[in-house]
Formats: C-alpha cells, structure tokens, sequence
C-alpha cells in the first residue's frame, strides 16, 4: 500500500518534503506521494460526480468497490500507469483535497487511523469500522475502551467483521519484521525500464515501509521471518488474544458466528478460485482459527467447525505440507488439542448417527473433512518427533519378476494395479518422510485411533471406494492412522482374498485358451518327517517358473491324512514349517537366550536362496491369514519397511552391546587412554572361532577417542545390523515381496503392526474368548458342562492354554486384536462318553462329548491338547 502512517505521520512527512524542496529528488517523492494519495482517495470516495466517466473514480457508474487494503495497492498501480485523476465536484471541494485529510483516509486503508475526540482528558474511539485486520495491541485498545464503557459491542461488531473476512484474517496478528528490500522489489514488480520517479517512489516506501497487509504478507515469508513455511502469523500473539477473548460470553460467540460465515466462503476461494497460488499467506486464516481453544465445544461441533474442516479439505497439496511443517514445530501440547478438536467432531458426529449399509459414514462430510484434516496433524507429529530419514535400506537388486499373465491381463482390458509397487500418500512424498521414519511422535500413534469410528465403518465398502480412487467416495483406508489393527487387517483380507479370486479367475481363463492343465491353486503336498524339503523344493520351483502362483490361494495336504484345507491345515503346516526352519541345529537363525530372539546367522552354511525361500513363507502366512509363532526383534520389521538397523535398535536385539555402546558415548574420562579400543571388532563364527573385522581401513592402527567415538559406535551398530547379515536379509527380505509386493501392507501397517500381524498378539485373555465364544448342537452358556469347561480352562497354566487354542485354532496365538476376535464354536458331540475331544481348526470348532463329572471333563480334555497330532474324518 501507498502510505501506512497516521495523521500525525502524514504532517511529519510533509515537514521533511518542504525542509528538502531545495533537493530535486525531496520534490519528487513529495509530488508522487501526494498523487498516490489522490488516487487512493478516488478509488474509495470518489470524486462525487454521479456521472463521472473515469474507469478508475469510485463515482464512476458501474465501478466494483473492494476493501481498502486492496484500492491502498490498486492506487499505486495506477500511479505508475499515469492514470487520469478527477477533480472532485464543487460539492466535495474544501473537505478533500487538504493534504493532510487525504493521509488520513490513506492510513485508514491500513486500519491505523486515529480519528478521535477528547472527552474527560482521554482518547475515546466513536466507532472501529475502519479497522480491516486485527493486530494484538489493536485488540486491546478496542478491549480497554469497550470495559470503560461496559459495552463490548463495538467490540463484538470488529471480530465479526475480520473473523468473517477472509482478507481480514489473512492480514490479522503479523509478525513484526520488517520486509527486505529484495522483498519489496519482488511484490512490487520492479524491473530495469522503470523511470527515475518511479524508483525514487520505491526507494521512500523502503524508507517508510507502510503497514497495510498488502505489504506485510512478505514480512512472514520465507525470507522475513515467517520461517520456511511462508506463514507470516505470531502464534504466540494469537494465543493470548484468545485467552483473553474467550473468557468474555457475548464476545465468544461473535467468533462463533464469524466461523460460521467464513467457512463456505474460504471453500469457495479454494476450490473455484485457487487462491493459495496467488497468495500463499492465505494460510495464515486456518492456523488463527485453530489457534481457538473452544473449537471443540458443543456449540463449534454442530455447524462451525464441520464447515471449516471441510474448507480446510480443499487447500492444496503443497499447502498442507506447509501447515503440517508449521504445526511440528508446535509441541505436543498444542497438537494434542487440535487433535483432540478433530476426534471429538468425529466422535460426535458418529454417536449421533445411525450409519449402517445404507448410509455410510463415508458419505458423512464433517467426519470426511475432520479425518482429512487429521492427516495433516499425522505428518505433523511425524515431523516433530525424533525422524530418521537418512538410514534407508537400497532397493533389492533384483526387482520382484513380473507374472507372465500381465499380456492376458492385457487382453482382457484389466491392467495390473500397481505394477511400480504398493500406493504413497501423495503428502508423504511431498513432505519427504514416512512414518516408519519416525522413531518417537510427537504424540502417541495410539491417540490418532477413533475407536467409535471403526465400529460402524462398513470395511467391504471402504476397501472398495479405496481400490476405485474415485473423487467421489472417500476411503478411509486412505487414512489408516485411524485405523486400528483389527479393521486394516480385515482390509488387508479383503485384498489378498480378491487377489486369489483374481488369480484363480485367470488360471480358468489361461487353461481354455492355452490348453494348460487347470490349477487355480498353491497346492502344496509335504510329509510331516520331511515338511521342509518337501515344502521348499515346491516353493522354489514355483517362484522360478512363476511367481505370481505365490499369489494364488494356498491348499496344503498332508501326505496318509484326509484332512481337507480349509484353512486349518494350513495353519498347522506354517506352525511345523516355523518349527523346523528356527532349529538352532539347522544354523540358519541364532538364538539370544536373554532377549528369546532369533537373528540371521551371518556364518550360516545355507545359500541365499533358503533365505528367500523363508520370506515367502513370512509372506504367505500374512496373505493367507496366518499366525506364526517367530521371535524376531523389531529390527527386521523395520528393515523390512525399507529402514536400516542403528544403535537404537541394538536395544531389543542385544541389549549387552547397547548398554556398552551407550556407556562408551556417556564416559566422562579420557576414552582413548583408559579403554585403549580401535576401529577394529572381533565376533565368532558358527564354530566359536574369533573373527577380525576394520569398521574403518586400517581400523587397528585408528584408536577410539573422545571426539570420533560416535562414529564408531554407529559403524559398529551398522555392522552388526545391517553389513554382517546384508546377504541373508536381501534374500530373505525379496522373498517376502514377492508374495506382499502388490499388497497394501507397507501403505497401512507401521513395524510394530507388521509384527502384529505376523505374530498375532501376546496377550492371551481367556475371559475375552469367554464373552465371544458361541454355543451349537444343545448347548448354550448356560449349560452345566460349559460352566464346567470355563473353570476347567481358567484353571489351566500358560502352556496348556496354548496347547488348548493350538488343538482348536491350530495355531497357539492371539489374532490381531486378540482373544475377543476369535470367533469360536463348541458344540456337542453326544452324550457322556469315553471319546475325546475334537475340533475343526479351519472353523475355530470345538467338538465336546457332555461329560459325567468335571474331573472326567478335565482328564479327557488334557489327553486330547497334549498327544493331537494330525489330521483325519470323523
């Protein structure tokens, strides 16, 4: 804008301009600042001439007024134009075209005006309508003087005004630094052809920078102090104004009303007149407004704050990046409460709706708009938690084969999903950081997770919307950081399931117009005393001829039995697999006898390729919904996510080095003379002989010292972790992908749901199994011999409840989410009896003769989990 100084600061200039009208360049900027405010004079009263023909005079007929801030900018335009200026009209003469009237019209553009009357010796404001934008010391002028009148309307009347306006809020509560020079001739245009006068017009405003929000929007930017973010408002200052506000009923719900206004019109900015790209500070309105600590009150939750929420929906992509920057660098105070406001809208809004089939909570626009916003809080608590983006594995060598079936798939018009690999979330990769990224958040992963929200979501219909990516449906798969576990394994289901039937559907279609023999299933034939061989060799063949039958549904026969795989054989064959393959004797994995973990053994004797044959079985049993019983530290899940081993994670997988790395970085005295350690290590191989090893070359001739003994401990944990066992783990982890590598499994899970999901849970509650179990063939709970098997059960020690769940359900673990999801049925299977005890682990079934006697109950019981072994018909 032109001119931001007051009245009294319009004299001073005109002091300065005639103390150097002897100076050619004080006549100019004099004569230039003087036609400037003629212009702004013109564009906001007009000359008042009702005819008037000047495209560029407020009393022109047809002329489009716009708020002051912008004719402050439009009149220096048009200075610079040489446009024609009016005379005013006989009527408007003697009252405008005093010099010192027109500064203060200008500076009203800038809300600083101080047109004021005396009464009682003090300074009493008649009405605030010239104020646009808010600063804190204006707030609390307006405040003082609203509470020595007892009369908070005027108040009231100012926050409805700007807390409407979206220009309003954009300007309101800058930060005080001032514009560079280099910014100004930025926003202004400056180039080479521009005149003297015109510089000399510039180089004043540099002098005197003006106030107006025109201006200031570069005085939070990039390079004025508003950070990298480009948002130029003092959080701090807004806060207070707040707290100070909200206390006040009658001025509360002027903000309230303000929202109400603001929301639709800020959609409106954003979707239909992309008003981000031409000022990037319109950030500035959404990081005041949420600054309101009352935004999840009862009043807000009704209207006000779905409406914002789902304006907030609509900003771009690089704007969301921007306020996700913003908020990390917030604290985890202040994104609990903005996180809270979400959750509790969302929660809101579910409780007080009945969605069902037919009316989906998908369709429902606040939760839509809340959750959406709740994604830039996510990589907000990412990015301001302890991230670690520079330790990432490199890619495997060798990418996953692609099926031979893709020039079918072609033919059939259905092009594969995902053929470059699993999707991104498109803020992700703006903001250049995962979750798995991050070792601690800001604030809990947990604390993003409505549980309200997953209970009435209809998961086949979101899996659907999520495949689709249509605009029109919402998934919020999209956003599974408010999933829990339980409803991103079902969707997980869904994708592995609809694959299988994809595969199956495309072996039918291969066999008619190849002549192949059909075979739309992994069958795998093994016997129990050679299950590995058996299972592996098969294994092997097929991912070399052709991965994609690893996609396949899986169908496991035992060879002499006649149990038919219906997903119980299944999990037993993964359960003996798991078994044999963690042999400590076979060599393949070592066993920490502290931590009960195994590690890849660097000095194994087995190729690469029985590496990759194990992390196809880790893949299988997650696509075909099974539980294995492995014991590794979080490490390989991480490392499986595409992260590297560092010290941190020496925590779990062998926490004696860790607490003597973390010694070695904390020791006071002199490292180099009392411990006397170099850049050379020493392990042992398989048969206990000592190993050397340079974690730098030369390593025995460099000494550990103070100043480089964290690169040593960092090559050391880098070592143990990634470079002694890179081999063993590519192989092992290429194996895993090419079961996993179309799957949605890297987009939903973070490690610790990896593991989740492989391992099922630890925790066995047997009173939640109790609560789930249902009753068939004459029993119910109240029967006599159910209440008996209860106590009979609860009574049983740790093992021989694992033994109970591995006769029932085949595998002795928890399912994701635990005992509560297991589905389980018993039934009777007639009357007292000498017979033990049977089950369908494909159906979770538990077959129970109505025994005489609880002993005879507990006796016949504990025979049958402790010698099952093998599968027949009944």
């Amino acid at each position: 804008t032109p001119t931001a100084e007051s009245t009294t600061q319009g004299d001073s200039q005109l002091v300065r301009s005639s103390q150097g009208e002897a100076s050619r360049s004080g006549t100019k900027r004099a004569a230039a600042k003087h036609l400037i405010e003629r212009y702004y004079h013109q564009l906001t009263e007009g000359c008042g001439d009702g005819g008037c023909s000047n495209v560029g005079c407020a009393s022109s007929p047809g002329f489009l007024r716009t708020d002051n801030n912008a004719a402050a900018v439009r009149s220096l335009e048009l200075y610079k134009a040489g446009a024609p200026l009016c005379d005013p009209h006989p009527s408007k003469k003697g009252t405008t075209s005093a010099h010192v009237e027109s500064s203060a019209l200008a500076a009203a553009a800038c809300g600083n005006s101080r047109v004021n009357h005396r009464e009682g010796g003090h300074f009493v404001r008649e009405d605030f309508k010239d104020v646009s934008f808010l600063t804190e010391d204006k707030v609390y002028e307006i405040l003082a003087l609203c509470a020595a009148k007892d009369d908070y309307s005027p108040l009231i009347r100012v926050i409805g005004r700007v807390f409407s306006s979206a220009e309003g809020l954009v300007a309101s509560f800058r930060r005080t630094t001032p514009p560079t020079k280099e910014e100004l001739k930025s926003l202004q245009g400056k180039d080479e052809d521009k005149d003297e006068d015109e510089k000399e017009v510039e180089d004043q405003m540099e002098e005197d920078p003006p106030a107006s929000s025109s201006l200031s929007h570069v005085a939070g930017g990039e390079g004025g102090g508003g950070g990298p973010t480009g948002v130029s408002v003092d959080a701090e200052a807004v806060r207070r104004v707040y707290a100070r506000l909200l206390s006040n009923e009658r001025v509360e719900a002027a903000f309230l009303n303000a929202l109400v206004y603001l929301s639709p019109n800020v959609e409106c900015d954003l979707t239909y007149h992309n008003v981000y790209s031409r000022d990037p500070h319109y950030l500035n309105l959404f990081v005041i407004v949420m600054e309101n600590s009352n935004l999840h009150s009862p009043e807000y939750l009704e209207i006000a704050l779905p409406q914002f929420c789902k304006a907030m929906s609509k900003l771009p992509l690089a704007a969301l990046a921007k306020l996700a920057r913003l908020w990390s660098r917030q604290g985890a105070a202040s994104l609990r409460r903005m996180l809270e406001t979400f959750q509790q809208l969302i929660t809101y809004k579910v409780i007080s709706h009945e969605f069902g089939g037919r009316n989906l909570v998908n369709d429902d626009e606040a939760v839509v708009g809340a959750t959406r916003c709740l994604k830039i809080l996510y990589y907000a608590d990412v990015l301001g938690g302890e991230v670690d983006t520079g330790h990432n594995e490199e890619p495997d060598d060798e990418p996953v084969p692609e099926s031979s079936e893709l020039t079918l798939h072609e033919l059939l018009g259905e092009e594969r999903r995902n053929k470059k690999g699993p999707r991104v979330d498109p803020l992700e990769t703006e903001l250049g950081v995962r979750a798995s990224d991050c070792r601690r958040p800001l604030v809990p992963f947990e604390e993003f997770v409505n549980e309200p929200l997953n209970e009435v979501l209809e998961m086949d219909k979101d899996y659907t919307f999520f495949k689709v990516e249509t605009e029109n449906k919402f998934s919020f798969m999209t956003c599974p950081f408010i999933l829990n576990a339980v409803t991103k394994n079902l969707g997980l289901y869904y994708d592995n399931r609809i694959r299988m039937y994809s595969e199956r559907r495309i072996t039918v279609l291969y066999s008619l117009v190849q002549g192949q023999q059909l075979n739309p299933y992994l069958r795998l034939k093994v016997r129990r005393d050679h299950i590995i061989d058996d299972a592996l060799v098969r294994l092997e063949m097929i991912a070399m001829e052709n991965p994609a039958d690893l996609k396949k549904q899986l169908y496991v026969e035992f060879e002499g039995e006649q149990g038919v795989d219906e997903g119980g054989v299944s999990k037993e064959f993964f359960q003996l697999v798991v078994e044999e393959i963690f042999n400590v004797d076979i060599g393949m994995f070592t066993y920490d006898e502290t931590t009960k973990l195994f590690w890849f053994n660097p000095s194994s004797l087995e190729n690469e390729g029985q590496y990759t044959l194990i992390g196809i079985v880790l893949g299988l049993a997650i696509y075909n919904n099974c539980i294995l019983d492995v014991h590794f530290p979080m490490v390989v899940y991480r490392k499986l996510m595409g992260k590297k081993g560092t010290l941190r994670d020496l925590a779990d997988s062998n926490p004696v080095l860790f607490q003597s790395l973390t010694e070695l970085l904390s020791y006071e005295g002199s490292v180099e003379e009392d411990m006397m350690i170099t850049f050379q290590i020493s392990q042992t191989d398989l048969f206990g002989n000592p190993l050397m090893h340079d974690l730098r070359e030369n390593g025995d001739q460099i000494p550990v010292t103070n100043d480089n003994r964290k690169e040593f401990v960092a090559q050391y944990a880098d070592y143990v972790l990634n470079r002694t066992v890179e081999k063993q783990f590519k192989a092992f982890r290429r194996g895993f992908h090419m079961v996993t590598n179309e799957s949605p499994l890297k987009y939903l899970f973070r490690p610790e749901e990896i593991e989740l999901l492989i391992c099922g849970s630890r925790n066995l509650d047997f009173l939640a199994l109790e609560e789930t179990t249902e009753y068939d063939g004459g029993y119910n709970r109240d029967s006599r011999i159910i209440k008996e098997f209860w106590e009979t059960l609860h009574s049983f020690g740790d093992d021989q409840k694992r033994l109970f769940l591995q006769f029932t359900t085949g595998t002795d673990r928890a399912p994701v989410g635990g005992l509560g999801k297991l589905k389980m049925i018993i039934a009777k299977n007639g009357p007292d009896t000498e017979r033990l005890p049977t089950s369908h682990t494909c159906f979770n079934v538990l077959l129970l003769p109505e025994y005489g006697t609880v002993e005879k109950l507990r006796e016949r019981l504990l025979k049958a989990i402790t010698y099952a072994k093998g599968f027949g018909m009944l």
